[in-house]
């Protein structure tokens, strides 16, 4: 998928302007947010299974390539195939050739985020490989021209039901249909065709388990179970950093991921797939292949950004951000939006391409609040800026100001003056009125706002004045 995350100024002003998009976005805000609120209730000691979730993530991350190195082993040990991709490249050439090698023509796929990173789906049909994606958000994005997902859990929440009635309108050849059901269904009659005559079924993995070598697949639809079971080949893409130690690890976090997701205590089909077909099953694949993924995850090991590597992919830090849910996904310019996508964007796609998305946060910690491994988003989105900050990608401006500011800050007295100037400053700015139409010194905050004008006396004042009357002892 092309990076396009250097444009994000620009796609978010597009994104505030386009008035269709922004009342889709009113409608489904805070659906997630409410679901998951209601489903963390029924689970007994929430805070200590986070903590226990933390725990298992760290436990992985900490040791990552022996965990690896077991899963491997004993996923080869069940007739599995393992190997490594260093990058998309890599992804889309493995891929390919096994495809070639089975004489495949039809790749059936199941949601992959992975696949997305790597521009598979390009890939397959510049080699003649036809891929058909089986989600019904990710379908409808791959029939409205290859469109690009805007959640990594709701791919087309971007999109309204007319917009939906219309495309297969248009697409199918068929009758107009406005409800959902039929909508569904159609998509069902379309895609069971597919399932059918596909020689190859792809998926991504929630989870690799050491344990056993197995893959777990959490979905809501059953395509993932006919993607990974029908075909005579099975491809599991998945990061390096997806591997967990045992079943019972995945018992603590199957608790968290579906209700952080959806707000489901359990999502409708959970599948935990283990080697190849043995001779008396009667489906699944007769070769399994796992392409495990670096692209720039065994870079972070070990950095201050090591934290990161323990997202479970659940989309409810972009579901609970006021950035995401006034702009959507498409804004971010790439495969990750929100804030996970705001700190693995400069990760995997390098800080010279997303020089803004450090900057996409109001750090109000809703994101690191709801995370269900507990990961610090808001210090890495500060971590990531101090670190444009020290290779010189900021503007020059922002890079002076910020000193000047650190060595006032470090001046109680001179500090105390400045913030009392400012706020005399900004009331005369305001005049009669609460508000400030054109702040002269940062002009863009109040391009498309009003600045609020402080209120009262400064914090200073106010102790000051509380310390004088308080009756010393």
């Amino acid at each position: 998928m092309e990076i396009k995350s250097m444009h994000f100024k620009a796609n978010a002003s597009a994104k505030l302007a386009d008035v269709v998009l922004q009342g889709n976005l009113k409608n489904a805000k805070g659906k997630f947010v409410t679901k998951r609120a209601q489903a963390i209730k029924d689970l007994d000691d929430f805070e200590g299974t986070r903590d226990a979730a933390e725990a298992i993530r760290n436990k992985v991350i900490d040791n990552l390539d022996l965990w690896l190195e077991r899963f491997e082993q004993k996923a080869m040990d069940t007739g599995a195939t393992v190997l490594w991709a260093k990058d998309g490249a890599e992804v889309c050439r493995l891929v390919t050739e096994i495809a070639k090698k089975h004489g495949v023509k039809k790749v059936t796929k199941s949601k992959s985020m992975l696949s997305e990173e790597a521009g598979l789906n390009q890939a397959l049909e510049a080699a003649g490989i036809q891929p058909v994606e089986t989600d019904l958000g990710e379908y409808i994005l791959q029939v409205d021209n290859n469109e690009p997902p805007s959640h990594i859990i709701a791919p087309a929440v971007h999109k309204s039901l007319d917009d939906v009635a219309d495309l297969f309108h248009k697409v199918h050849g068929t009758p107009r249909k406005t409800e959902i059901p039929a909508l569904t269904r159609e998509a069902r009659e379309v895609l069971r065709g597919h399932f059918l005559s596909a020689e190859m079924g792809l998926s991504g993995g929630n989870f690799l388990v050491a344990e056993t070598g197995s893959v777990a697949l959490v979905t809501n639809e059953g395509n993932g179970r006919m993607v990974t079971t029908m075909p005579k080949v099975h491809v599991v893409i998945t990061g390096i950093e997806k591997v967990i130690p045992t079943l019972e690890d995945l018992s603590t976090l199957m608790r968290l991921l579906p209700r952080s997701a959806t707000g489901q205590p359990i999502s409708n089909y959970f599948s935990i797939l283990t080697g190849v077909k043995k001779p008396a099953e009667h489906d699944g694949p007769e070769h399994l292949y796992f392409v495990l993924v670096d692209s720039g995850r065994a870079d972070v090991v070990g950095t201050d950004f090591h934290a990161i590597l323990r997202c479970i992919r659940c989309g409810a830090c972009m579901n609970h951000c006021p950035v995401y849910q006034t702009i959507g996904g498409h804004a971010y310019g790439w495969v990750y939006p929100g804030p996970m996508g705001s700190v693995l964007t400069p990760l995997y796609a390098g800080m010279e391409n997303s020089i803004d998305l450090p900057h996409a946060a109001t750090l109000c910690n809703q994101c690191g609040v709801v995370c269900p491994v507990k990961i610090p988003l808001p210090d890495l989105l500060r971590k990531l800026r101090e670190k444009q900050t020290e290779r010189g990608l900021r503007p020059i401006t922002e890079r002076i100001g910020l000193r000047v500011w650190a060595w006032v800050a470090q001046r109680p007295k001179l500090y105390a003056l400045g913030a009392s100037v400012g706020a005399r400053y900004l009331k005369w700015l305001a005049g009669d009125t609460d508000r400030i139409r054109l702040l002269p010194t940062a002009p863009e905050w109040t391009l498309g706002r009003d600045f609020p004008a402080p209120q009262g006396k400064t914090f200073r004042e106010l102790y000051a004045a509380r310390r004088s009357a308080t009756p010393r002892t």
